[in-house]
């Protein structure tokens, strides 16, 4: 009989904690939030992102009388469900508010208002260190001798700020694409100065380059799971994503020429280096058979080489082998910081360039002089070589932090990537996992975010880098383990 009941305990526990997650009416310090499960805020149509968007209607809703402390919140995944949005989205704007002290998580019986706030909209400027956990960022530097380096940048900037302060190329000065050329040099390119473009991201530069080759529902091919930046551009764009299955060497090249016969797509997107978020970096052999079967059917390819410049031995560009049909962005969010906003894009042709700057006026008019300013004075003196070298080895030391913690389970990395990839044990769910540490001091992300082809596996993305010391990560890795022993999903 004991046998039996030890058998069945785990499995009626979970079922409790299951009821009293979906269940509206829920006992004790709970009992005032009868009902408000049926809670379903407006989401306006403006810039702020969904998440944010989700935690200012819980303000709103408190100064209106619409929510009372002690109410308790729909389950993540039944609001994604009537809001249309990705459960990501949902788990996000559930974390936001509760960093602005809005609410509070408990396992196994939901996420609760805890106050009224009557303070304006928008994120919470003292919690934006712990925002940043969930972005894929390099390691901050905390080297006196570099900071202080890096600092001096921004004086020379300063004695120029009048000059700064004006309009300038939509695709930068001379000097700028000179300082664009050194940097491009390290990932073996040398494309002629009218066919480099300054521009303000990543981001920003995907968007430019999908309105010049795409109109609203042609297909674009894609990783099988990619960046959600390029979702997110595709969904404004109205335009179709076609995931590629992928092995351990990347995508299937056979797969891709498959593809193109069926769809007609208008462009191939791509991050062969230490792809985000697998880790992946596809070697030579392969760029050189992707480069094969693009060149044979004359398809544009967006090489997205955001962590090219991060290995001191990333195999040369894709550019280089199919350098009429490349669309390079070569950011340096990665490897010099996010908050410069800055890319250096070569185009495969300057008639390409052209457009490119067009797009670039029409979407953003031109990167900021500013930021493209310290960029240059950073490459021209040395100090984007010493923050590289920085990051390289900063980020080593995390993987080998993170391979010390999470020995025991599936995961992928590499030496110099900023996440790893991990794959969840048997009997652990990502929703879970996300609303176990919603709020805590660690950068999650679940497949929802990245799956293009197929049904999200049970798979996040663990962020190392950014603004947390060695010592944080650590103790972030220490409570993911934790959270995922067998015995934390009985109760």
């Amino acid at each position: 009989m004991l046998d039996l009941l030890e058998l069945w305990l785990p499995y009626f526990i979970q079922s409790c904690i299951q009821f009293c997650e979906e269940s509206p009416y829920v006992v004790g310090e709970a009992w005032s939030g009868i009902g408000m499960n049926d809670w379903c805020p407006e989401i306006p149509e403006n810039r702020s992102p969904r998440y944010v968007a989700i935690a200012d209607a819980i303000v709103r809703d408190l100064e209106r009388g619409a929510l009372r402390p002690g109410d308790r919140l729909p389950p993540q995944r039944r609001l994604a469900e009537r809001l249309g949005l990705d459960f990501t989205t949902v788990s996000r704007g559930y974390s936001e508010a509760q960093k602005r002290g809005l609410v509070e998580s408990h396992v196994g019986r939901g996420t609760f208002v805890t106050a009224q706030r009557t303070r304006a909209s928008g994120p919470d400027p003292a919690r934006v260190r712990d925002e940043d956990l969930s972005m894929n960022m390099p390691p901050e530097p905390r080297d006196e001798r570099l900071l202080h380096r890096m600092r001096e940048g921004l004086g020379y900037v300063g004695e120029n700020m009048a000059p700064l302060l004006r309009y300038q190329s939509s695709v930068g000065s001379d000097r700028d694409k000179s300082a664009a050329l050194t940097w491009l040099g390290k990932r073996g390119l040398n494309p002629p100065a009218e066919c480099v473009a300054i521009t303000p991201g990543a981001h920003a530069s995907i968007l430019a380059i999908l309105t010049i080759l795409a109109e609203p529902g042609d297909t674009i091919l894609c990783e099988a799971v990619s960046y959600p930046g390029l979702r997110a551009i595709a969904a404004r764009l109205r335009l179709n994503l076609q995931g590629l299955p992928m092995d351990e060497e990347g995508i299937d090249p056979d797969a891709l020429d498959r593809a193109i016969q069926e769809h007609g797509p208008k462009a191939l997107y791509l991050t062969p280096t230490l792809h985000n978020p697998t880790t992946l970096t596809v070697a030579a052999p392969r760029r050189r058979q992707i480069a094969d079967v693009v060149n044979a059917h004359g398809l544009h390819v967006i090489e997205d080489d955001a962590y090219g410049f991060v290995p001191s031995d990333a195999p040369a560009a894709l550019a280089s082998h199919a350098p009429d049909l490349t669309w390079y962005i070569g950011g340096l969010s990665k490897c010099l910081g996010a908050g410069l906003r800055l890319a250096y894009c070569t185009a495969p042709s300057s008639r390409c360039a052209l457009s490119l700057g067009h797009a670039l006026r029409s979407t953003a008019v031109m990167a900021s002089p500013i930021s493209t300013a310290l960029a240059t004075r950073w490459i021209e003196d040395g100090t984007a070589d010493e923050i590289i070298d920085y990051v390289r080895v900063e980020s080593a030391a995390r993987q080998a932090i993170a391979n010390e913690l999470l020995s025991g389970l599936e995961y992928q990395s590499a030496p110099n990537a900023f996440n790893v990839w991990l794959r969840l044990p048997a009997g652990a769910g990502r929703a879970e996992l996300m609303g176990r540490l919603t709020g805590r001091h660690i950068g999650i992300m679940p497949s929802d975010a990245f799956t293009v082809l197929g049904k999200p596996d049970e798979h996040v993305r663990v962020c190392l880098g950014g603004s947390i010391s060695r010592d944080e990560l650590r103790r972030g890795l220490l409570l993911l383990t934790d959270s995922l022993q067998p015995n934390a999903w009985i109760g």
